[in-house]
């Protein structure tokens, strides 16, 4: 290869989505496949992509029916992208996206593709729905029976509760919890109040209503199913009126609500990344550059409070590997799956006992918390899985580019104890 044994820097050159909708409302008969296509049209049409054949496009959905095996390829043969473009299906939980953006650009550094797209998308509305296990193995059974009288035989053997739906369930395999069922455990074992996740949920639909006024999201999201904005979004909130609602895991003494926690949503994300000569090439303009990356797991079964704290081991050894301190950067995304595991991960970088207890040498330190997640997070926007670190890689980059320099953090928990961090630079 041309450029074997020579790291080059990786662009982000463009970035597009569709407002996020909650679960059963604008998006509720459109499938992965329509809400991608139309995410990576946008991005297209955006970038006069039209016929260009691009080194690769990845990215996934957490849920997919079966025929979505082959998703995001099917995605890019429906798009005006040249058909010879190859592309692949990744999935690590709610680290769908930015994985997605990492696995482009290792490719991009090490001169194995001059550009790629990195997306991701989910749909909650589309479930899909199985059937009981006994009802699947009849039906099996039926296709080899050799005659009508073996069939009937067989469906015989059925009762009435074999034939009840399964429904996806959004709980850890090895807890039997759910995502906010384990943050119920972090809340009360980090001491996390609900006033402090109210207070947090309210300035994230503050800011994100702001940047809507000002006109930041203008340019990053193209309009779909009769839907211009995420749908999410509350500009009227109030403490007032987060403090009413009630707790929606822990019934008798919880303290994560429908307003401090992410909906069920639908949505999909598109970051466009590539090489220095290839932007220039194609008269793009480089927004900023993905610099690090660091991905981590955490122990969560017997420590059940942990589930969603792994960025708090891959921010550490990130940092360490960039000789730079957390207090390093001029804006922080941390996605906001829920109020309270933002807080928590932020109380643990502050306290040298909670950084000790959980194994490691030193604590980061605080964050100016005014350079948090300036323009809302998911909190407001809400939560496709998949699409969500396509989200926050592109108000990052916009920022930066806005700026016209610096640095940015950028951290997203995953089920199953995963996590991921990104440094984003201009």
């Amino acid at each position: 290869m041309e450029n074997q044994g020579k790291i080059r820097k990786v662009a982000i050159v463009g970035y597009n989505r569709i407002p996020f909708a909650r679960a059963n409302t604008f998006y509720s008969n459109v499938s992965n496949l329509q809400m991608m296509t139309a995410t990576l049209d946008g991005l297209v049409a955006k970038y006069n992509l039209q016929g260009e054949l691009l080194g690769e496009v990845v990215g996934g959905a957490v849920i997919k029916h079966t025929m979505d095996n082959n998703l995001i390829r099917e995605c890019v043969m429906k798009t005006a992208l040249d058909p010879a473009t190859p592309a692949c299906d990744l999935q690590q939980a709610c680290d769908t996206g930015i994985e997605s953006a990492i696995y482009i650009a290792n490719k991009i550094a090490l001169g194995q593709i001059d550009s790629g797209i990195a997306c991701g998308v989910d749909s909650i509305s589309d479930m899909p729905i199985a059937v009981s296990e006994k009802l699947r193995k009849i039906l099996l059974d039926a296709r080899k029976a050799k005659s009508l009288g073996e069939k009937i035989k067989i469906f015989l053997k059925l009762r009435p509760k074999d034939l009840t739906p399964l429904v996806p369930r959004n709980e850890e395999a090895q807890t039997g919890l759910s995502m906010g069922g384990h943050t119920e455990i972090t809340a009360k074992y980090y001491q996390i109040p609900r006033e402090d996740q109210d207070k947090l949920a309210l300035q994230s639909h503050l800011n994100m209503a702001k940047a809507y006024d000002e006109g930041f999201f203008d340019d990053m999201i193209t309009p779909f199913n009769g839907l211009e904005r995420d749908n999410n979004l509350r500009k009227d909130s109030t403490l007032e009126k987060l403090a009413k609602l009630s707790p929606a895991f822990d019934k008798t003494n919880g303290t994560l609500t429908a307003g401090n926690s992410t909906p069920l949503t639908d949505g999909a994300s598109s970051i466009l990344l590539a090489s220095e000569e290839w932007a220039k090439e194609h008269n793009l303009p480089i927004l900023a550059y993905i610099t690090h990356a660091e991905v981590a797991a955490i122990e969560y079964v017997k420590n059940q409070q942990n589930l969603l704290l792994a960025p708090v081991f891959a921010a550490t050894r990130m940092l360490e590997k960039a000789n730079l301190t957390l207090q390093d950067f001029d804006f922080y995304e941390i996605h906001e799956a829920f109020a309270a595991q933002v807080l928590a991960t932020l109380k643990i970088w502050e306290s040298p006992e909670l950084t000790t207890a959980l194994g490691l040498k030193k604590n980061l330190g605080a964050i100016d918390r005014s350079k948090l997640n300036v323009k809302g997070s998911s909190l407001a926007a809400a939560h496709p899985f998949a699409a969500t670190g396509g989200r926050i890689i592109g108000v990052m980059a916009k920022l930066l580019n806005e700026k016209g320099s610096g640095k940015g953090f950028i951290s997203i928990c995953a089920a199953g104890g995963q996590g991921i961090t990104m440094i984003i630079e201009k």
